[in-house]
């Protein structure tokens, strides 16, 4: 066996002095020491392999002695084996962890450690205390007020039936605006009844919102407009009815803006009442092309003035047919619907706030038709509200007769908390046949900021059995 380098470990482990721990037969020869020395050191644990022992080079010296059993071991490790012999096999390396790295320096204010992971003997620290502010728990998307739910679902089921050639006939099942103007916040909604989304039959009712000039001059208009149940065209009819009063109103917004703030309440109603009765014979003339009797092709309208002026809250109403105007005063509700006069029971002059009678004329005075600012009766130019027509022919062929239901209006002053409500049939009924549905929303709109697009919508859709109509409704929030 030949040896390299120094001999000098060599002959320290094999000193003859020392005791062999397994005495060998005669004759002792360096292949029996050899196993003799393996077998005595085979029950040792392996070096870590991260610290190799590294064999030393000729100039660089004898290495240090041994002085554990575990070095000589590694040391045997290094020596070839015999010719002929089979090294025994080293048990596995028992897992020692590996030595830890010089941590760096802690800094200044080091973060507090995290928490031990739980195990099976770790007590669990107690829960942290429940925080005290109540988060309020989301509405049901099915609310309801009164005794038992509805009958139809809450949510839309079947659509309209479309036709290729009047695609623009369709109606959205909902229609949602709002703005803010002066010392007034606006929220509009329009929402198909539980019978017409359970059958697959369009909106009957119309929202038109519009704005007409700038900054304190403009003129804000809502129309609402509610088709009859009877007819098929009505939707059509209750949108065309919006569309024109809004064309005509909007060719007149300038005087109609200054008419308001300077309080003119019968140059208002006279010529609003004129614009009504033009825009429903139009309604007619509609109809006959469409070769319907006009009570298929009509649709009843009620509509709102609001200026962006913030010094005036003269808010104005007017229109035909059924609905109903509200007002929220004080935390209560009042009917302020404009009462119709019974010619059987009516006497004495005109009411201030319903109109005026109208200016006489002197007798030598020209024909209204020919001077511009003034009406038939001497009026403002209010009274014809822009209306273009050829001096002396009618609107139309034949004079139209005035609608079936007479023409309603007023002008209120609301003051600051006040809550103003329009609102089509469809709504004005259940407000007043179901006491919780108005005490709901009085609870809710009553000394609180102006809800948002989605809490109005959902507002107005508290359903009430019984009641299943398309639902219109606009509201105004006086700051």
């Amino acid at each position: 066996m030949t040896q390299q380098g120094d001999t000098n470990w060599w002959d320290k482990l094999y000193d003859a002095s020392a005791e062999d721990t397994t005495p060998a037969p005669t004759p002792d020869s360096l292949d029996e020491r050899y196993d003799s020395a393996a077998a005595t050191t085979t029950d040792l644990p392996a070096p870590p392999p991260e610290a190799p022992p590294a064999v030393p080079s000729p100039a660089s010296g004898p290495p240090p002695a041994p002085d554990t059993d575990a070095d000589a071991a590694t040391i045997l490790d290094a020596v070839p084996p015999p010719p002929g012999a089979v090294p025994p096999t080293p048990p596995p390396p028992p897992e020692t962890p590996a030595p830890p790295a010089e941590a760096p320096a802690p800094p200044a204010e080091a973060p507090p450690a995290p928490a031990p992971e739980p195990g099976p003997d770790t007590v669990p620290d107690a829960a942290p205390p429940a925080p005290t502010a109540q988060v309020p728990a989301p509405r049901p998307r099915t609310e309801h007020v009164g005794s038992r739910p509805p009958t139809y679902e809450a949510e839309p089921t079947a659509l309209p039936a479309a036709r290729p050639d009047e695609l623009d006939a369709l109606v959205a099942d909902t229609v949602l605006d709002g703005a803010r103007y002066g010392a007034y916040t606006l929220r509009a909604a329009s929402v198909r009844g539980d019978s017409a989304r359970f059958r697959g039959e369009p909106r009957r009712d119309a929202l038109l919102t519009a704005r007409f000039g700038q900054d304190e001059a403009a003129l804000v208009l809502v129309a609402v407009a509610a088709g009859r149940r009877d007819s098929e065209h009505t939707h059509l009819a209750a949108a065309d009815v919006c569309r024109w009063i809004a064309e005509s109103v909007g060719r007149s917004h300038s005087r109609l803006s200054e008419d308001i703030r300077a309080a003119r309440r019968g140059d208002l109603k006279s010529g609003l009442h004129r614009l009504t009765d033009r825009t429903y014979g139009k309604l007619r003339a509609r109809a006959a092309e469409r070769g319907l009797d006009p009570e298929e092709y009509t649709a009843g309208l009620r509509c709102l003035l609001l200026t962006a002026d913030p010094d005036c809250r003269t808010r104005v109403f007017f229109g035909i047919g059924a609905g109903g105007l509200f007002r929220l005063r004080d935390g209560a509700w009042q009917d302020i619907e404009p009462l119709l006069p019974d010619p059987a029971t009516t006497v004495g002059g005109p009411v201030v706030g319903f109109g005026s009678p109208p200016r006489q004329r002197p007798a030598t005075a020209p024909d209204p038709a020919e001077v511009p600012g003034t009406g038939d009766d001497g009026d403002r130019l209010t009274m014809r509200l822009g209306v273009a027509e050829p001096p002396n022919r009618p609107y139309v062929e034949d004079p139209p007769p005035p609608p079936a239901e007479p023409f309603r209006f007023r002008a209120s002053v609301a003051r600051p908390g006040d809550t103003l409500l329009l609102a089509s049939h469809g709504l004005a009924e259940p407000m007043r046949g179901e006491p919780s549905l108005a005490r709901e929303l009085a609870a809710r709109w009553a000394g609180a900021e102006p809800p948002g697009l989605a809490a109005f919508l959902a507002d107005t859709q508290l359903r009430v059995t019984g009641y299943a109509d398309d639902r219109t409704g606009v509201a105004v929030w006086e700051a």
